[in-house]
């Protein structure tokens, strides 16, 4: 039998009258043995008049930052990128080619089980050429022709440091600010802090190349909500016919009547959170909603054949087979172009301890045209002055050789004292560089950044304090940037 109004069904249904009793808040304060207490949760919990929980009413209640950036993209290098062959140039290394590492540049400093066992750590330049480019005059490696020729645009830090020295920790620290898993991702804590300008698509995004090699494993948790609520957790776009999971409608389904299975199913939902008062609840009610919307944005997003020719030969070959990194930098401008909050890209492979020259050739071939292009396509569609762009790795590279040594064949091991990375577009200074190692690369000797003030630095771009964007759980507020990090004023322009 149908009904038109759900609240006539409601009334005229045995069931749902049953359903609607067993959750009556008197009926569940009568059977609880702490009714009082229970009422009081309720209290704490229950959203208010204005339809807001409690927690989202204090977060509303900050002192909100003139932002910048309304928009990131998150061009992930996982693996880490080594920083002699990028953007951190050391001439002096030429002549010390085989050399020990003197103990005095590396002060006891612990070392990889990987290497710790050499009894030589040789000292071992890059086989490859960099030249000064741009206005600025920044020195950038034979392998990035691209890159070169929009690095006044970018704002390259040349003296991040971590304290993992493993693959899995250390991109778990960048992405959630602790190094074990189960916190918040990056992602989600700007979904969290400042909601979607997009109610149509998800406001934190990510995509992950097909055509990268898988040295090192990604995990969905990388882009987890963790203990926030479960709608600002990522959305992985995938290349192929179903780019979001369990999006489109079951095989033999047309979806005709789906508005009135939603309407129906959050009846539901807010009978169980009168009761229970789990904001929960209420995330899973958006994202059904959403999901239902994004049926139709999904498609037109995704949808690249309206390009023009010119577009793609800017983001390079790759970028006409969807899944590809190119393709994913075309797609992220897309996305950006809608006002997504928070796009993530990975690509995997950078994790050279042998055949490093080889291996960062690949790489870079893969990599440069689009990163290039992305920067170039957004600054002529207006995107640039208020979109933040990031590139890097969770760590760097060891300026001595871990295992077979030749001047053309060599491998770097894990370096979590000095890396580097870069940013660009809203808020940062273009065209500069921030920081300084020694003449190793192995220790920084000016402007040090800890990936806790990079994090600081984001969110404060995005208009957020990073201090007072918290979130209680477990009987403590937690943060992205734990009680730690300041932001990189040098940086900001």
């Amino acid at each position: 039998m149908k009904h038109s109004h759900p609240e006539e069904f409601r009334l005229h249904t045995p069931e749902f009258s049953e359903l609607h009793r067993k959750l009556d808040r008197r009926h569940f304060l009568s059977k609880t043995a702490a009714g009082l207490g229970a009422l009081a949760l309720g209290g704490l919990l229950n959203t208010s008049a204005a339809g807001k929980s409690v927690e989202q009413q204090v977060l509303d209640a900050l002192p909100r930052l003139a932002p910048k950036a309304k928009r990131v993209v998150y061009l992930f290098m996982s693996g880490g990128p080594s920083q002699f062959e990028t953007f951190d140039y050391k001439p002096k290394l030429t002549q010390m080619f085989g050399q020990g590492l003197p103990d005095s540049v590396r002060k006891g400093q612990r070392l990889t089980g990987m290497s710790a066992n050499q009894a030589v750590l040789p000292v071992v330049p890059s086989t490859y050429d960099f030249k000064p480019h741009g206005k600025s005059s920044t020195w950038v490696s034979e392998l990035l022709p691209y890159t070169a020729q929009i690095v006044d645009e970018l704002c390259i830090i040349k003296s991040m440091y971590t304290e993992q020295i493993n693959h899995d920790p250390a991109i778990t620290f960048f992405q959630t600010g602790h190094q074990l898993p189960g916190r918040p991702s990056i992602g989600s804590w700007a979904s969290y802090g400042l909601g979607s300008d997009n109610q149509n698509l998800p406001a934190f995004i990510v995509l992950v190349s097909k055509d990268a090699s898988k040295d090192q494993p990604l995990y969905a948790r990388l882009w987890g909500n963790g203990f926030l609520p479960t709608e600002h957790q990522g959305v992985q776009f995938r290349s192929g016919t179903d780019p979001v999971l369990f999006l489109n409608n079951p095989e033999g389904y047309d979806g005709a009547d789906r508005r009135q299975m939603l309407d129906y199913l959050s009846k539901l939902n807010h009978l169980q959170n009168d009761v229970w008062g789990d904001p929960e609840i209420d995330a899973r009610t958006a994202q059904y909603e959403l999901a239902f919307r994004m049926q139709t944005s999904v498609p037109e997003v995704m949808d690249t054949t309206r390009e023009p020719d010119e577009v793609f030969e800017l983001y390079g070959p790759g970028s006409r087979d969807k899944g590809t990194y190119a393709a994913n930098c075309l797609l992220a401008r897309k996305l950006l172009e809608k006002d997504v909050r928070f796009v993530q890209l990975y690509h995997q492979g950078w994790d050279h301890h042998g055949s490093l020259p080889k291996g960062m050739q690949h790489q870079c071939k893969q990599t440069d045209q689009a990163t290039a292009a992305l920067l170039v396509d957004l600054k002529r569609r207006g995107l640039l002055e208020d979109t933040l762009v990031v590139w890097g790795g969770e760590f760097g590279r060891t300026v001595y050789s871990q295992g077979k040594l030749t001047r053309t064949d060599y491998g770097r091991d894990h370096h979590p004292r000095c890396f580097s990375m870069w940013m660009a577009g809203a808020g940062v200074k273009a065209g500069t560089t921030y920081g300084e190692t020694d003449d190793f690369s192995y220790n920084i000797v000016k402007n040090p950044v800890h990936v806790h003030d990079f994090q600081a630095t984001l969110l404060h771009l995005m208009g957020i304090n990073h201090e007072q964007l918290t979130y209680k759980y477990q009987g403590r507020r937690f943060r992205l940037t734990d009680v730690h990090g300041k932001v990189i004023q040098g940086i900001l322009s």
